[in-house]
């Protein structure tokens, strides 16, 4: 006969409902997968010998088993059933992208405040007990972890479906292999760029090509598919978009191609996201014989695919098409916060229940009560583009007072978190810290002081003053103040789009010149401060003539744009130059390319481009012009004239256009962007850097040529 199943369940009561969950297996009988036939005591024996039944581990006997019931407590107001689970482990990385985090990092919650480890596994237990069977484990970047086997070894013991990891893949090489050994069955791989340079600019580190090393390991390990990660923004890498369609054509990879999201309160510019329809538009230009593959039930990913490539590409279309109605997610933070939405501000700390003493029975009814109010769509917010959340990086930490964070020591001034009814099944619960209500004999008391008391008119009026109080944190204003320094914003204003298509929706995109607090939401435009300095002096020589030779001041003395509709168009082209003295240690770092921070040259090469396409943008009164072509060239010069020490990088920039309007401004703002660049890759070393002779060289096509004496 076969060895009976032994089973040890936690009995659960809400309405007179007995519930059975929390299974935990010894003895488990295994059966033919091919004919799925389970052991039944009314079946002969020998219709189930050893010999029939094939070996299977104890993980592969609990995966294989039919689910039980899908989890109320897992189950939203919606009738949406959660079944993943992300987890973010740490709040620190390896890297220091640009639009993510300052270049010396970030400040860190103390140790104390995170989930330790034993915490981390008791909660993830208790989500698989109740129906969740794919965990995901995420940062800042988890691979930094040095327990990451350990914590991914003991989250299989648990018999959960799949466990998977994203990572930047800079340790993907030297990891991997124990990770795979320890359980780990998914991976996806966060890659915003497949040019080298462009990720040391984004980044601030070297590590391309590990990244790309990292990806064929995985492939070579059996990782089928890899999935990679990609934020696609316009002037980013919206212009990669086929190369990297072109990079499934030999690798199995799945590249997922994701809208532009907020996060951290940026000021929310629409420009900047490059819709699913718009990606999809520009692929299927290059490939229309692109074809759909059916989603899995709770897909986020749009599935296409190139006939005749290894691989295949998605779309995660959170903004123009949100998924929504399918969620089956829940994220829990590096602090132990549960969010129900990632877009969302509420969290509830289970953590602080969990130090408080709370059983797990009473962290069900905690988790419950936060799922019960998950809202229908993108956290029951009108208006995404206003949202205040945590920056990426600190996913696992909360830096605005905004949030509407629930901890323990919040919860004597405001409710928890009133249950929904879940139809009949359970009754309006809600959560009260106060001594003088746990003596009033309604409800029992918890190891963590809470009465959970059966009130319905109560919780009523508590969901009506928790739906207010939330609308009023959610619809805040949310500029970010001066003391949130928004490096994103200054990264990509400064130094722009490495390859930017000139269109009308680039030259929308929004510059934020402010730095103070007091000032926001008052951006005062830079032509409307040369405006009034333009009037403040005509004021002040109102004996004296206009100067009518200045073609950006009008005859009020007032700055305009020139007219150039009446222009010929003509082939136009300017060279300007800069130069940036070192001094003799960083010189010989940037000649041995050892500079901690990469490749000063070839980076500051990209920043140059990238400037040049973005000067419309950064001087108020200049023409956005099409580049036809954009070079920029840094020298090395050790010695000057006569044979003096130099240590200096000599940067010269060529551009040219077809147009009505020179390009002068743009090569001397690659120069400049240029030479900055230099200064921000070698101040580590030393701040005795100068940065002089910006000058133009020549220009030609125009109403009159120059070139300078000494250019010849």
């Amino acid at each position: 006969m076969a060895q009976p199943l032994t089973t040890i369940r936690v009995l659960k009561k809400a309405n007179g409902l007995l519930r059975l969950r929390g299974v935990f297996m010894t003895g488990i009988p295994t059966y033919d997968h091919s004919t799925k036939r389970h052991p039944n005591p009314k079946v002969p024996d020998e219709e189930f010998s050893l010999k029939e039944r094939p070996e299977m581990s104890r993980l592969e006997s609990l995966r294989s088993l039919d689910p039980l019931p899908f989890s109320a407590f897992l189950t939203d107001s919606f009738g949406r059933q959660h079944s993943y689970l992300r987890i973010s482990l740490t709040e620190k990385c390896n890297l220091r992208c640009q639009y993510c985090m300052p270049e010396e990092g970030v400040s860190l919650s103390p140790k104390d405040q995170l989930l330790s480890t034993s915490e981390l596994i008791r909660i993830t237990r208790l989500f698989i007990s109740e129906g969740i069977d794919k965990v995901r484990l995420t940062g800042g970047e988890p691979m930094v972890r040095k327990d990451l086997a350990n914590i991914i070894e003991a989250i299989a013991k648990q018999g959960v479906n799949q466990i998977g990891l994203t990572t930047n893949g800079l340790l993907l090489k030297q990891r991997l292999a124990d990770l795979q050994l320890a359980g780990l069955s998914h991976l996806n791989v966060s890659l915003d760029t497949l040019i080298p340079p462009k990720f040391e600019l984004i980044t601030r580190r070297r590590g391309w090509e590990r990244v790309l090393q990292g990806i064929d390991v995985a492939l070579a390990l059996g990782y089928s598919p890899v999935k990679i990660n990609c934020v696609v923004m316009r002037g980013r890498n919206d212009d990669e978009l086929l190369d990297f369609v072109e990079f499934t054509r030999l690798k199995d990879v799945d590249v997922r191609f994701i809208e532009y999201m907020p996060f951290d309160g940026n000021k929310w510019v629409g420009k900047k996201m490059v819709s699913y329809s718009e990606m999809l538009n520009i692929i299927t230009k290059e490939h229309p014989n692109l074809v759909k593959i059916s989603d899995k039930p709770n897909d986020t990913s749009k599935a296409y695919k190139v006939p005749g490539h290894v691989g295949q590409i998605g779309f995660i279309t959170s903004m123009s098409d949100n998924f929504c109605g399918s969620c089956n997610r829940l994220r829990l933070t590096a602090d132990g916060n549960l969010k129900v939405c990632l877009f969302g501000a509420s969290e509830v700390s289970l953590r602080d229940f969990i130090r408080k003493g709370c059983s797990d029975a009473e962290l069900l009814e905690i988790i419950g009560a936060a799922v019960g109010r998950k809202k229908g769509q993108h956290a029951g917010m009108l208006n995404l583009a206003k949202l205040k959340n945590r920056p990426m990086i600190l996913i696992g930490k909360e830096l605005y007072p905004e949030v509407h964070h629930f901890s323990l020591a919040s919860f004597r001034h405001r409710p928890l978190l009133p249950l929904l009814a879940f139809g009949n099944l359970f009754c309006n619960v809600g959560y009260i810290h106060s001594s003088a209500a746990a003596c009033t004999g309604d409800g029992f008391k918890s190891k963590c002081d809470t009465v959970i008391q059966k009130n319905p008119g109560r919780d009523q009026a508590l969901d009506k003053f928790s739906e207010k109080t939330t609308d009023a944190q959610n619809f805040e204003n949310t500029d970010t103040s001066s003391d949130d320094f928004d490096h994103s914003k200054k990264f990509w204003s400064e130094f722009g789009s490495s390859f930017m298509q000139d269109d009308e929706s680039n030259n929308s995109v929004e510059v934020p010149i402010n730095h103070s607090s007091s000032d926001v939401g008052k951006r005062t435009p830079l032509v409307h401060i040369l405006t009034q300095a333009s009037k403040s002096l005509t004021h002040d020589v109102a004996q004296q003539p206009v100067v009518q030779d200045l073609s950006h001041v009008n005859a009020q003395g007032e700055a305009q744009m020139v007219d150039v509709s009446k222009k010929a168009v003509s082939t136009r082209k300017a060279i300007a130059c800069s130069k940036v003295i070192l001094g003799a240690k960083a010189f010989a770092l940037v000649k041995e390319n050892k500079m901690k921070k990469g490749d000063v040259l070839g980076v500051a090469r990209i920043a140059g481009i990238m400037a040049a396409k973005k000067t419309s943008e950064l001087i108020p009164l200049c023409h956005p012009v099409s580049l036809d072509h954009i070079e920029v060239k840094l020298t090395l010069q050790e010695k000057g004239e006569e044979g003096l020490k130099s240590h200096s990088i000599i940067i010269e920039a060529s551009a040219s256009t077809s147009s009505k309007t020179g390009v002068e401004m743009e090569s001397l703002t690659a120069v400049t962007v240029a030479a900055l660049t230099v200064y921000d890759m070698c101040k580590a070393v030393t701040h005795d850097i100068v940065i002089s002779d910006v000058y133009l060289l020549s220009k030609s096509g125009g109403k009159r040529d120059f070139i300078r004496s000494n250019y010849l």
